[in-house]
């Protein structure tokens, strides 16, 4: 297929509705993912916490590529773009930096309030997608005003947030969580552009998880380390909280799951829409935040309608972004800026046009080898050792709340999951 060959309308707008749900889906996923780092108000150090999240992704981020691929295939992708290794690790470097950030956020002003506010990345994904990557050339007006009007919204609502978080933090601490949770949402905005790099040149997104995770997992060691005063402080700590260390690789794995469904959002509606869409989980942030933890308890009305009209203000700028779908000449501009990455990498054109089309270059896929299992292996039992020793928080939950948000994950995970195998084989 030629790689400016402008793909068939039917098969654009499946990639986009499959994008569209993906992006859903990540926002489920990436709030629940949240929820554990409230064992921060038990006195568990933000980088202990953080840290141990890392681990659980690094397990996540090694074993569901060998489950649903295969290491075989990731090597296929390196051979074909090496470069993307380097792009991947230093997106990884950003998320730990940013995630580390969100545990001083949610520690300062909630994860009601925190989770809004560090998704100001949004605005950064449409911007370094309009300037780097081509999005929104040729999409005409509506959707550049559905766009940037949605992200107008957003902001809106973050300010709205901003100012709540300033009556409820305790003690002079708000200014420095709205600071840690903007500076999070900077980094990860910024971490969007390795990802588009990636899906432009047609890398598959297990294979970039995969390699994201080294950066992920060293920059996080190194932070830990640091902020412990040592690897034998760290090493405390740990020993300290192995009761619920579980819960912390469990958020990680968890992590993963939302974070595979916004690379195949990213890749297949840009991350100006991709982005935004799956930012729709701050109000999953909200939903456990107030209903399973009971934060904003005891508030005044007007700090519950703030959190809630800024929360429901940021979704209503997402949407406005994600329904501006782009139409088959501004996808054209992306096979340019595909072309211009094929060129400038050495890239093969046709592995570059299967990407962007959703389809594997693999002609047969390969059988699962004894490497990928020990790798699903390790991973599971590493799982089960943390579980054997964990307790169940000391925290004030509401299970049946817990339950039916888990119930909601699970239904994203399976009609996720069908739409993404059925249209592409998770190509």
């Amino acid at each position: 297929m030629d790689r400016l060959t402008e793909l068939d309308p039917a098969r654009l707008a499946r990639l986009q509705g499959v994008g569209i749900l993906s992006g859903f889906a990540a926002g489920a996923w990436l709030g629940a993912a949240e929820a554990p780092t409230k064992l921060v108000t038990l006195g568990i150090p933000p980088v202990v916490i953080s840290f141990m999240m890392v681990i659980g992704v690094f397990l996540a981020r090694w074993s569901l590529p060998a489950l649903v691929r295969g290491t075989a295939a990731v090597r296929d992708d390196v051979r074909q773009a090496p470069h993307l290794v380097i792009w991947a690790a230093l997106a990884g470097c950003l998320w730990a930096v940013a995630n580390t950030l969100t545990i001083f956020a949610i520690k300062d002003i909630g994860l009601a309030i925190a989770f809004p506010l560090w998704n100001a990345n949004s605005l950064l994904g449409i911007l370094w997608g309009t300037l780097l990557f081509n999005e929104l050339r040729d999409a005409g007006a509506a959707r550049w005003l559905g766009v940037w009007g949605g992200g107008a919204a957003m902001f809106a609502g973050a300010t709205l947030l901003a100012v709540a978080s300033s009556a409820q933090a305790p003690g002079g601490n708000a200014l420095r969580g709205v600071a840690a949770a903007l500076a999070a949402g900077a980094l990860w905005g910024t971490m969007y552009i390795p990802y588009r790099k990636a899906y432009l040149t047609g890398m598959h997104p297990l294979s970039f998880v995969a390699f994201f995770t080294i950066g992920e997992l060293g920059m996080m060691t190194a932070l830990a380390v640091s902020f412990s005063s040592g690897p034998g402080a760290l090493w405390s700590e740990l020993v300290k909280s192995r009761e619920v260390l579980f819960w912390l690789l469990l958020a990680g794995f968890v992590w993963v799951m939302g974070d595979l469904f916004q690379q195949y959002a990213a890749k297949y509606v840009g991350i100006s829409r991709g982005i935004p869409l799956s930012n729709t989980n701050q109000l999953w942030g909200l939903l456990w935040g107030v209903f399973v933890f009971g934060e904003l308890k005891g508030a005044g009305s007007g700090v519950y309608w703030r959190v809630i009209g800024g929360s429901l203000l940021m979704a209503a700028g997402a949407g406005a972004i994600a329904l501006a779908t782009a139409p088959g000449r501004e996808h054209r501009r992306w096979q340019e800026a595909g072309a211009r990455e094929s060129a400038r990498y050495n890239v093969d054109p046709a592995y570059v046009a299967a990407g962007m089309a959703g389809e594997d270059t693999r002609v047969t896929r390969a059988r699962r080898s004894p490497l990928d299992w020990l790798l699903v292996a390790v991973a599971t039992a590493v799982f089960v050792g943390f579980a054997v020793v964990a307790r169940v928080p000391a925290l004030v939950v509401d299970w049946g709340w817990a339950a039916l948000l888990t119930l909601a994950l699970v239904g994203f995970l399976v009609v996720g999951g069908r739409a993404l195998w059925r249209a592409t084989r998770f190509g």
